[in-house]
């Protein structure tokens, strides 16, 4: 956007602008809505159990029946949509993640649950088979190849059992390549003409995974790195490339993972595409500002705010935060 040329001091006062709450609302030049939130939840096998997640204050675990109660609280806040993440133990994980695929799994338990309780709430599942395998990768393995062709055909199996659960949103967090397109056609062929995919389309490999893993119990069984799939966080331009790639294979909507230190890849997405754009402010993120938060290093309700203004600012149209919950009390407090 070019700027118009003004005049200088003192006839121009951009403090003017500044000076009352009033005014400055009146030129604000984003707006935060309980609208933009996702709420990221994670499930745990049981009945009535909430577990803490030691690595990500404030941040629990849930039995089904209480995740449940998650979905009746996102209901009254108005948070449209709430992802849901299986903890899977080490003895029920296998090579090929055989319970990805599984239709009574903790996902599809949860999903149909959900949506026969609380049908307004949009529900989101992820495309992955690491919260399942035993090695801890997105994929199928030979050796320490990951095996991509093989891999995609098990996601699209799984996105299909996920539809069927009554899952709206299909989330494939793999970077396996094609896999958006496999997905969509499966989809098209099995009648889920309406369902949407979130491709997970510019997934870095980050070192701000670490406690979404102990979330998932993939802490220590994870082998090696993500790196011959996940994308290089040095590369912007390839972020595009694999945008356009999704988009192209039938994606609704594209994310940025993770958040605050890919905010220009983000702005680039957006700007390059135009297409409904979101961020995943993941669980390092929120580790490390809950943390400071809790020890009083930060003003949690400011922070908050602040870091869901700048996926705002950077053109994002909604982030997935585990802060969802607070975040969307402060929004209506405003």
């Amino acid at each position: 956007m070019k700027t118009n040329p003004s005049p200088m001091f003192p006839a121009t006062r951009l403090r003017r602008n500044r000076k009352a709450d009033w005014s400055r609302r009146l030129v604000s030049e984003n707006a935060l809505s309980v609208n933009d939130l996702i709420w990221p939840l994670f499930l745990i096998e049981g009945k009535g159990k909430r577990e803490a997640i030691p690595s990500m204050p404030g941040v629990e675990r849930l039995s089904v029946d209480e995740a449940l109660r998650a979905a009746e609280e996102a209901a009254t806040l108005g948070i449209p949509v709430v992802a849901l993440f299986p903890h899977t133990s080490k003895d029920r994980r296998d090579a090929t993640g055989t319970l990805a695929l599984d239709a009574n799994n903790l996902v599809a338990q949860a999903t149909r649950a959900i949506k026969a309780e609380f049908p307004q709430v949009g529900i989101l599942c992820d495309a992955a088979l690491d919260p399942y395998t035993s090695h801890g990768h997105d994929g199928v393995m030979d050796g320490e190849r990951i095996l991509n062709d093989e891999t995609v055909e098990l996601l699209v199996q799984q996105s299909l059992m996920q539809v069927e659960a009554g899952c709206d949103i299909i989330a494939p967090s793999d970077m396996m390549d094609g896999r958006v397109g496999a997905i969509r056609s499966a989809l098209e062929k099995a009648g889920h003409t309406d369902t949407q995919i979130m491709s997970y389309a510019a997934k870095f490999a980050s070192a701000f995974y670490g406690p979404f893993r102990d979330a998932i119990g993939s802490t220590g069984v994870l082998k090696g790195d993500k790196r011959s799939y996940q994308m290089d966080p040095a590369n912007g331009d390839e972020a595009i490339r694999e945008v356009a790639l999704d988009i192209a294979e039938g994606a609704d909507m594209v994310m940025v993972k993770p958040g605050m230190p890919y905010l220009d890849v983000l702005a680039r997405v957006k700007q390059e595409f135009g297409l409904p754009t979101f961020a995943y402010q993941v669980s390092g993120e929120y580790a490390m500002l809950a943390g400071a938060i809790q020890n009083g290093w930060l003003d949690g309700d400011r922070v908050i705010l602040e870091t869901m203004m700048s996926f705002k600012r950077a053109g994002a149209d909604g982030v997935l935060t585990y802060f969802a919950p607070a975040a969307a009390r402060l929004i209506k407090a405003l």
